[in-house]
């Protein structure tokens, strides 16, 4: 897809300081959960440029990013200033670590990974697939989706502590099967291939996504 101009179709809190956003789909647009857009906004007559992943299932109609909302940010207090009906730029998909139709999925979230997780493991659940969710943050977001995915019967681990020091997270993944995805910042990529190594998994096998 090129750049385009789309409709905000709505703007809702989903955690401390973070907010998801549902953007009408363009025509033609074609995601996968986990790919990332490239959004556009113009404040004070300056075009700032970020990249947020997928958040939502499928772009059936609408699509969602999850944005973690730094009050010293460039871009993100702008979007969480948005309403229904106001006007985003955005272009993409971009990005090669994503959802193909796997059997079995097994994702690590760090902070802002949440929105890829709960995208990618809600698309194999309702494909017929099985998922499991390992997700470190100290405030949570999409806490009522990680619910309903328990509730669906993925697995769900939340944890605000290193990923080698908890004990469910260890179990979790001691017993995992199926592709592994890695979302997160760069120290949260690195302690994750440590929790997998350390269970048995080649972290090469990984489709990993590095925030920065």
């Amino acid at each position: 897809m090129e750049s385009t101009e789309i409709a905000v179709r709505s703007v809702r809190t989903v955690g401390e300081k973070t907010i998801a956003l549902e953007l009408e789909s363009p025509p033609k647009f074609e995601a996968q959960p986990g790919q990332f857009v490239q959004v556009r906004g113009e404040l004070d007559g300056e075009k700032i440029t970020r990249h947020y992943t997928l958040s939502s299932p499928d772009t059936d109609g609408t699509f969602e990013i999850t944005v973690g909302v730094d009050p010293e940010g460039d871009l993100s207090p702008w979007l969480a200033e948005l309403e229904s009906g106001d006007i985003v730029e955005v272009d993409g998909p971009f990005g090669r670590s994503y959802y193909e139709g796997e059997e079995s999925v097994v994702v690590l979230a760090g902070g802002p990974g949440v929105g890829p997780a709960v995208g990618i493991a809600e698309r194999a659940i309702a494909d017929g697939g099985e998922a499991m969710v390992i997700y470190r943050d100290d405030e949570p977001a999409h806490e009522g989706r990680l619910r309903e995915l328990e509730t669906a019967g993925a697995t769900v681990v939340i944890t605000n502590e290193p990923l080698t020091d908890n004990d469910a997270v260890t179990d979790a993944l001691s017993r995992a099967e199926g592709q592994v995805f890695v979302y997160g910042f760069a120290d949260f990529i690195e302690a994750a291939n440590e929790a997998l190594m350390s269970t048995g998994h080649d972290s090469d096998d990984s489709k990993s996504e590095n925030f920065g």
